[in-house]
């Protein structure tokens, strides 16, 4: 049993003493030299304080209401919750998750566990093969402190021989899980003869421990059709059976149970929480929920298309300038692909703000991103005018805040706090 506090808060608070300065797309020039704490402290307004665009927010609010929404249908559903931390790469928002009732924080490269140790997050899965020599040292210097507990998965024999080599005599095995694949998914063991393989050859090393099975559904399907989700039926039904057939196996009294990413995180709960022949621990590892968005997750989120289910709010938010209004029906706006997402939908026009600040809503289309703008189509006779403010929603959050190091959090228009990312 861990005794340390699962993050270390003077270290999340420590950030609040980093200098603003140019690194920092779009803060106001006049607080650069100061601190993230003061420039907080001042509660400056998103638009009247001197940032400037293109911006992505989040809506203080939101956020709130997601991890609390999350954090009670986990309790209600029986599952332990450890998000995946690779979605923000914030420990600020870490620790709010762990605040908020989360098991651990999973991560996707050793790189990654490396920011949430600088954190002292205690415990953390590494949901992918640790092969990489020089992760595996650092990992087994790590394990001298006894309070961190690290989770990785193995899906090979070969990869089994590759860590026992590297890793010799650690302070203490490392704790494994066989990762169940499927034809045509990513990584994992494609079938159970090949797991239960990979199971004794865990047993047989002097370096690891089997403490349990994993795997991700997410991407088998991208919809929420029937066939989607009884391809992620099973999958489930899959990883649940290995589980149980390496019953004898295991050598934790309590194996893991995990998968799950933001799409089918109710099929996950569902299967991982049908009465088992032993004890096991479900683990479920949905991240985008802190945020959800305006497009991929909106429309496939579990919470969206359950019946009377209290759903996320997107929280993030893009404001970019009309830079230009080269001929009737078009805007260009100072927003592109180094600013937002555009790998599951382009961000969607929301609202205008115009120069007087009156905010309407806005009906017209991001057609294309280039590296720094944003077309917009809309109606020949809209009157968006140049250094208007327009207010888009972003889909797939996974891949807006790698864009961002350092964003405002908004109540309104007032930034109460800033959000700082480690990619």
């Amino acid at each position: 049993m861990r005794s340390a506090d699962p993050v270390d808060l003077d270290a999340v608070d420590a950030i609040r003493h980093d200098r603003v300065d140019w690194r920092f797309k779009g803060l106001p020039a006049d607080a650069f030299g100061g601190t993230v704490g003061e420039l907080v402290d001042r509660r400056p307004d998103l638009f009247a304080d001197g940032f400037v665009g293109p911006l992505v927010v989040l809506d203080a609010a939101a956020l709130e209401h997601n991890l609390a929404t999350m954090a009670r249908w986990c309790a209600e559903h029986g599952v332990l919750l450890a998000p995946h931390g690779k979605t923000t790469m914030a420990p600020q928002l870490f620790a709010r998750q762990l605040a908020h009732g989360a098991w651990g924080i999973t991560a996707a490269t050793i790189s990654q566990v490396r920011v949430y140790r600088a954190f002292e997050v205690g415990r953390v899965l590494l949901a992918n093969q640790l092969v990489d020599p020089a992760g595996l040292r650092w990992l087994a210097d790590e394990l001298a402190d006894e309070t961190f507990e690290f989770t990785c998965w193995v899906d090979s024999v070969a990869g089994v021989e590759r860590m026992t080599e590297v890793l010799g005599t650690p302070p203490r095995p490392v704790d494994v899980l066989v990762e169940v694949g499927a034809p045509g998914g990513r990584t994992g063991a494609r079938d159970h003869d090949t797991a239960l393989a990979v199971a004794r050859a865990v047993r047989a090393s002097p370096a690891l421990r089997l403490a349990g099975v994993g795997g991700y559904e997410g991407a088998l399907a991208h919809d929420a059709s029937p066939g989607a989700r009884a391809t992620i039926d099973r999958y489930l039904e899959s990883l649940r059976d290995l589980a149980v057939r390496l019953r004898d196996e295991f050598e934790v009294d309590e194996p893991v149970v995990t998968a799950g990413g933001s799409a089918y995180f109710d099929q996950v709960a569902a299967a991982l929480t049908r009465e088992w022949p032993f004890p096991v621990r479900p683990v479920l590892r949905s991240g985008a929920y802190v945020t959800h968005d305006d497009g991929f997750y909106r429309g496939i989120s579990p919470l969206g298309r359950t019946p009377g289910a209290e759903p996320f709010r997107p929280a993030l938010r893009a404001w970019a300038q009309v830079t230009s209004r080269p001929e009737p029906g078009l805007a260009l706006l100072t927003l592109g692909k180094r600013d937002a997402s555009f790998d599951e939908g382009l961000p969607e026009p929301q609202l205008v703000r115009g120069r007087d600040g009156a905010v309407r809503p806005l009906d017209a289309e991001v057609t294309a991103l280039n590296d720094q703008h944003a077309f917009l189509r809309l109606s020949p006779d809209d009157p968006v005018e140049v250094g208007d403010w327009v207010g888009l929603g972003l889909s797939h959050p996974c891949t807006v805040f790698d864009k961002w190091q350092l964003i405002p959090v908004v109540d309104g228009t007032t930034v109460v706090d800033l959000v700082r990312t480690y990619f």
